[in-house]
């Protein structure tokens, strides 16, 4: 069964999803519905920090979180407070296709050496950052991680509508993921 469910249609949102934040961030990004007036946020979306993701969304709609690989695991404070007093309801998590966070210790050699050559960093505190921080912002496979990391948010916080998604950059559109 194929795990990545596009959404071409508000038929293809799933039935927990529709009328909801959620359902709203998918027709307003994918399907263009016209942007409704929002007068505070409704939904808290996070996403990787990389350049290639765009979001069709209403101004005020959304609290967005930008972290690499949309990994909030170092966020919790920012979410409960979007939460307990922006008072949002749903949070979108999606990763994206090719993202950098996968294979991380592959970069190793490429992130040591660019911050000495582009920041002027001293090459040992560079493989320290990189040898201490790397395997904690490491996401493995974007499917699998946003998959756990919205089941890990939903035992944190139990009455939060949480969608795991994904962002393929190759056609700038959102998708559902079967879990």
């Amino acid at each position: 069964m194929d795990r990545i469910v596009p959404i071409n249609s508000a038929d293809d949102i799933f039935p927990q999803y529709k009328g909801t934040p959620v359902g709203h961030l998918l027709e307003y990004h994918n399907l263009g519905f016209p942007f409704k007036t929002h007068l505070h946020a409704e939904i808290l979306i996070g996403m990787c920090m990389d350049y290639r993701e765009e979001l069709r969304i209403p101004d005020e709609f959304a609290y967005v979180i930008r972290a690499g690989g949309g990994n909030l695991r170092h966020s919790e404070f920012y979410v409960s407070y979007a939460i307990a007093v922006g008072g949002v309801s749903s949070i979108a998590l999606f990763t994206h296709t090719d993202c950098g966070m996968v294979n991380v210790m592959s970069r190793k050699e490429r992130f040591i050496s660019g911050l000495v050559e582009k920041a002027g960093c001293n090459r040992e505190w560079a493989e320290r950052l990189f040898m201490s921080t790397a395997t904690s912002f490491e996401i493995g496979n974007e499917i699998d991680f946003v998959l756990s990391e919205a089941n890990r948010l939903r035992k944190v916080y139990p009455k939060i509508l949480v969608a795991p998604m994904l962002y393929r950059v190759e056609d700038d559109l959102l998708y559902l993921l079967r879990e």
